[in-house]
């Protein structure tokens, strides 16, 4: 169970409740977050929630079965929506846009591609400055220099900043110049980094794990939440199947599962979904019509040049288009529902 104390709950008030939970063979864990303060108390025993719900202190009490608690929708219904300053929100009621490159690249690179953000009014975008490799010869990015050059960049363009963090040490010194902390991939399960994330005022952006369950991902947001950090979002960017004619599998069905088991905002990623250019915008949409809150995807003034991941990255005009056919798209989804 859930249990939400009152802001001004007293250390007596609070000691007589843990009391409770213990007597009735609970385990409870305090997390405070940005917004709130919580005992989740796990154990097998049936019990009655009134007898804990009329404690004084408490100002609300759920039963929540799953094995996530804080970020299942059977205990906070209301969706989620992250407020990022300067009127840019993500979450149910808007449609969030975020597109960049692959890697950050140069100052030049960066201005080009800022340029057309505020053309076609994308106030997010992505790109790496620390990049996880395959191969320890490719380009892996222009570090802190580079993400200190684009904070001041995007700032001077009113864009906001969602880049990867890849370890515990590099948090604290990118906390200032990001906007939203990227989980890629590879660091879904990273527990010592998720703790790391839970102790930051920053919202938190967690791509699905390449051969990773839902519940996993799930999970994963749990432990930044049980952290202390609420400010989450869940990212389905496709799964390494059996296939093998697309870089990676698109789930489109993570969508709609996802927005009925947990309040976070879900977005999704059709660059590292399906790994072919032609055939992003289409992912894209078909991801806007499953529920998604928004779209991330990579874009370059010359994707043939790009330093990593070109060939799933739209040019300036196929981005343009797509931007328009998502916002067309989003009219119509938002009409029929």
């Amino acid at each position: 169970m859930i249990i939400q104390l009152e802001p001004a709950i007293s250390e007596a008030a609070k000691a007589d409740i843990l009391a409770r939970i213990n007597d009735l063979k609970y385990k409870a864990t305090e997390v405070k977050t940005q917004r709130a303060h919580y005992l989740v108390a796990i154990g097998k025993a049936d019990i009655d929630l009134r007898t804990i719900g009329q404690l004084p202190g408490i100002l609300d009490i759920h039963r929540v079965s799953d094995d996530y608690k804080l970020v299942s929708r059977k205990w906070r219904v209301r969706p989620t929506v992250l407020d990022l300053g300067d009127g840019v929100c993500i979450g149910e009621g808007s449609l969030t846009l975020a597109a960049g490159p692959c890697s950050i690249e140069s100052e030049a690179q960066m201005e080009l591609i800022m340029q057309h953000l505020v053309e076609n009014d994308v106030r997010i975008m992505r790109g790496g400055v620390f990049k996880p490799r395959s191969s320890p010869y490719s380009f892996r990015g222009l570090g802190m220099d580079g993400l200190k050059l684009f904070h001041q960049m995007a700032r001077a363009h009113g864009i906001k900043i969602v880049t990867e963090v890849m370890q515990v040490s590099q948090v604290e010194e990118m906390h200032d110049y990001v906007d939203v902390f990227q989980v890629g991939a590879r660091n879904t399960q990273n527990f010592n980094l998720l703790d790391a994330l839970g102790g930051v005022d920053k919202p938190v952006m967690i791509k699905r794990g390449i051969s990773g369950t839902l519940e996993e991902l799930l999970s994963s947001a749990e432990y930044v939440f049980s952290g202390g950090n609420e400010k989450l979002i869940l990212c389905e960017r496709g799964i390494r199947t059996f296939e093998t004619a697309s870089r990676n599998t698109l789930d489109l069905n993570a969508v709609p599962i996802l927005k009925e088991k947990t309040h976070l905002p879900v977005i999704v990623d059709p660059s590292h979904g399906i790994g072919i250019r032609e055939y992003v915008p289409t992912m894209a949409l078909a991801g806007l019509m499953a529920g998604a809150d928004g779209i991330i995807y990579e874009a370059h003034e010359k994707p043939e040049e790009a330093a990593s991941d070109g060939a799933q990255t739209l040019n300036f005009q196929e981005s343009a288009r797509l931007i328009r056919s998502l916002r067309k798209v989003y009219q119509l989804r938002e009409e029929l529902e």
